[in-house]
């Protein structure tokens, strides 16, 4: 599976910096497909592009695979499609998958999250005040609250979050896209980021809540609906109760869920794409929660017939 997301960088990569979102993003989702249709597995998605009448590949429900091991996908082949389009940072290549029935069905409706650390998994509740979560991460930590760095998503909706943070007295990452980096980032020691908290989509919830089950952090949940469409489309889709807190077991259902990602462009937490002629390079996180493991793999990738030196970071 780590090829299906390397795929989907290497096609989004060329994209970087052109100011197309939209042909970035269709490109990641066609390379992805087509690498996902090589793998010996029966998949289905279960957070994708969107609906099917909506998207022409990766729809929800949409069947992938060759053949093989009944699986639920959860996918974003390109996040942060602003982010390549523009060049900034943070864009990444998205899988997350476990067995069959076992990944939440998500709508596409807003979540409410707040995600950290395995060191501080346990001092957090996404029911307390950002106030009590900002000191109780300061404390799990052995540090004072000035250090801790708090990631959120740059809303209107989170001014009035902004604020109480900064009341608090911890620093501000803000980012303008790209949430679900924000919550694996929290359990990636060197990216200086402690704990994430705000709103977004909730399939991207799901993306990371699987990272997180996989490393040992903590996630939580609780949607947020816009209308009574978006509530009775969860009512369908959720089996979980869908006024309550979505806590990681509710998310992610399986403890052999699996995490992917690949940098499309430079971050704090992948490198991303660089091409040099005759190949490639790619920078990508694989978590398993079966094996209890979290990969950091470089792959270079060789285009063309000249031979070339492989070059060791």
């Amino acid at each position: 599976m780590l090829e299906v997301t390397e795929a989907a960088a290497l096609a989004a990569g060329r994209w970087m910096g052109k100011g197309d979102k939209n042909a970035a993003d269709q490109a990641a989702v066609e390379a992805m497909r087509l690498a996902m249709d090589s793998i010996d597995i029966s998949g289905r998605i279960v957070i994708g592009e969107g609906e099917r009448d909506e998207a022409p590949m990766l729809y929800i429900g949409e069947e992938v695979g060759g053949g093989g091991e009944e699986i639920d996908i959860a996918v974003d082949p390109l996040e942060g499609t602003n982010l390549t389009a523009y060049g900034q940072p943070n864009s990444l290549a998205v899988l997350a998958f476990a067995p069959k029935g076992t990944l939440l069905h998500a709508p596409d409706t807003y979540m409410w999250k707040i995600a950290t650390g395995p060191a501080a998994a346990d001092a957090i509740h996404i029911d307390a005040s950002p106030t009590e979560n900002v000191q109780n991460v300061a404390k799990a930590l052995k540090r004072n609250v000035e250090d801790i760095v708090v990631c959120i998503l740059e809303r209107d909706r989170h001014n009035d979050l902004i604020a109480e943070v900064r009341q608090a007295g911890a620093r501000i990452r803000l980012i303008s896209d790209g949430d679900v980096f924000g919550a694996v980032a929290t359990a990636i020691e060197g990216t200086g980021i402690h704990l994430y908290i705000g709103a977004g989509g909730a399939p991207e919830g799901v993306l990371a809540a699987t990272a997180m089950r996989c490393i040992g952090g903590c996630f939580m949940g609780r949607f947020n609906f816009r209308n009574d469409d978006e509530r009775a489309r969860a009512e369908q889709m959720s089996d979980c109760d869908i006024d309550g807190v979505l806590d990681m077991d509710c998310l992610v259902r399986s403890d052999e869920a699996a995490f992917i990602a690949t940098g499309v462009t430079d971050g704090e937490m992948l490198r991303g794409v660089k091409y040099f002629g005759q190949g490639a390079r790619t920078h990508s996180v694989a978590m398993d929660n079966k094996t209890g493991t979290v990969r950091f793999i470089e792959t270079v990738y060789r285009t063309g017939a000249e031979k070339f030196w492989v070059r060791m970071d």
